[in-house]
């Protein structure tokens, strides 16, 4: 009978060795350090808070002899270094507004800085509790431009697009859009102000970061710095112009740039002579955005401002008045061979264009403008030698 037992018991014990082989050894949560916080955000055309959680572990043998003897454990002195340091890597950045899943949301990003003593402080009072985390301690620094700011300065919506192509310029084109771009991005145009191109831009020149480039000047091309910057001023023209504007100041090329399509839905710039200023005449400030995509070369700005309480419709330009192009003219171009010459410009038509824009207000009220453009007769433009005497 004895044995009889044992042989079971034996049997027994073989059967739960394979099961306690696979048994997961019981744990004790793993303390974190946990960092929540909020963010405010504008969707929807109201402010919100999203809530960021962020969370840490700390060392268990720390956690442990914390509580056995009523102090802080150096144990812990690394985790809470890693924590403090990615907590402090969050630096301040201004609200800017981004398409999300086809609506526009404004956000900022808080600067962080950890309080260790406080921090530490509330991980030794958990510890002591018998808890499995902790709260760190942090201090908040809101961006100069914040959600807040928009938000009282009433810039809650998206008010309009302007958009434009560049397909084909070359670097020294680029580089002039693309920097006059950056010093339109980001900014303000209060209530009954008038925006001015010239003034927002600045001195357009090498020392502000801008390049030689062909600009139209007496029939011809000349190289001064900043030629291209009209894309942008065109650009930024059709944001406020679609956005309901009243034109203030706003001149047309001398003659039809293809750039510039559609005909006539354009604004060049060239200071102190030609300007564009266009009056903010909503009860909000306007806020402008630039982007732009290199590979497909393409410039943007948008307009933000209060919900907008008028539609506004731009008709298709109707052309009218063609007239020939004109003769042939010259520029100097080291790069042409004596004698030689380069194509750097086709010749174009001259030309009329009138474009239609109807403004309807919420009483259903409704107004009309007409961009007129008239465009001379252009020749092709050849690069020569210089001292050619075709430049004559």
């Amino acid at each position: 009978m004895n044995r009889s037992l044992r042989l079971t018991a034996l049997l027994a014990a073989a059967l739960l060795l394979p099961a306690m082989a696979h048994a997961k050894p019981s744990t004790v949560p793993a303390f974190q350090l946990t960092l929540r916080v909020q963010e405010p955000r504008i969707q929807d055309g109201k402010v919100v808070k999203r809530q960021i959680v962020k969370s840490w572990p700390m060392n268990a043998k720390g956690i442990t002899f914390s509580k056995q003897a009523g102090t802080f454990s150096s144990l812990l002195s690394a985790g809470l270094d890693i924590a403090q340091r990615q907590i402090n890597a969050h630096a301040p950045q201004p609200a800017t507004f981004r398409k999300v899943d086809g609506h526009w949301i404004a956000r900022q990003q808080n600067g962080w800085t950890l309080d260790r003593d406080a921090t530490k402080a509330n991980i030794l009072k958990a510890a002591l509790a018998g808890e499995s985390s902790a709260e760190a301690v942090i201090k908040v620094t809101a961006p100069q431009r914040s959600v807040q700011l928009l938000a009282e300065r009433g810039v809650v919506s998206h008010v309009s697009t302007g958009s434009s192509s560049y397909k084909g310029s070359p670097r020294f084109r680029e580089t002039n859009i693309l920097v006059g771009a950056q010093k339109l991005d980001n900014f303000f145009i209060a209530p009954g102000h008038t925006f001015d191109f010239a003034r927002e831009v600045g001195d357009i020149s090498a020392s502000t970061g801008f390049v030689k480039g062909y600009v139209i000047s007496g029939g011809t091309l000349e190289k001064e710095d900043g030629g291209g910057i009209c894309q942008v001023s065109t650009t930024l023209f059709r944001a406020l112009y679609q956005a309901g504007l009243p034109i203030v100041e706003r001149h047309e090329h001398s003659r039809r740039v293809e750039y510039y399509d559609p005909v006539g839905f354009e604004a060049t710039v060239y200071a102190p002579q030609k300007n564009l200023r266009m009056k903010n005449d909503t009860a909000a400030y306007l806020f402008v955005q630039a982007s732009w995509d290199r590979k497909a070369q393409t410039l943007h700005f948008d307009l933000f401002g209060a919900a907008p309480t008028r539609t506004v419709s731009i008709g298709k330009p109707v052309v009218t008045d063609f007239k020939p192009p004109a003769q042939p003219s010259y520029t100097p171009d080291n790069r042409v061979r004596p004698g030689g010459r380069r194509l750097l410009d086709v010749p174009m038509q001259g030309m009329t264009s009138r474009i239609v824009r109807t403004i309807k207000t919420a009483d259903g009220k409704a107004t009309t403008d007409t961009l007129k453009s008239v465009y001379q007769p252009w020749g092709a433009v050849y690069g020569v030698q210089p001292g050619d005497r075709r430049l004559r």
